[in-house]
């Protein structure tokens, strides 16, 4: 398939955030190799990379993660269920808010959440 649009997310925990999003936005394994699995989702590639070490060291992802609100991008992923994605978030560390901070917009529901390292996302449904 031809990738139109794509991401890079840098992470000190390559599986755990990967899996993150595989299962959560239902995105499926292009490629991997020992520093970045490349994930897609219709036209999207989200490529998870693994930070070198000689800066991972520095690093620390609380559990639960620290959010990261004050960043200047958020991904956003159209998702068949997001009561669904709540529920598997949940499970692999992350969080979508509950259902009463669900809107509606152009006649999708959306809704904000964390991963598992605290990256702040977005569903739409």
């Amino acid at each position: 398939m031809k990738h139109d649009t794509g991401a890079v997310l840098f992470t000190i925990n390559l599986q755990s955030l990967a899996t993150f999003y595989e299962r959560v936005v239902d995105m499926r394994v292009l490629h991997t190799e020992d520093d970045h699995l490349r994930l897609e989702a219709g036209s999207f590639r989200l490529t998870v990379h693994q930070i070198p070490e000689r800066y991972a060291k520095n690093i620390t992802i609380k559990t639960p993660p620290v959010v990261r609100e004050a960043t200047a991008i958020k991904l956003a992923f159209r998702v068949k269920d997001i009561a669904k994605a709540r529920e598997i978030a949940a499970q692999l560390g992350g969080q979508i808010y509950s259902a009463d901070h669900e809107w509606q917009h152009d006649g999708s529901t959306i809704c904000d959440g964390y991963d598992s390292d605290g990256n702040v996302f977005q569903l739409w449904q």
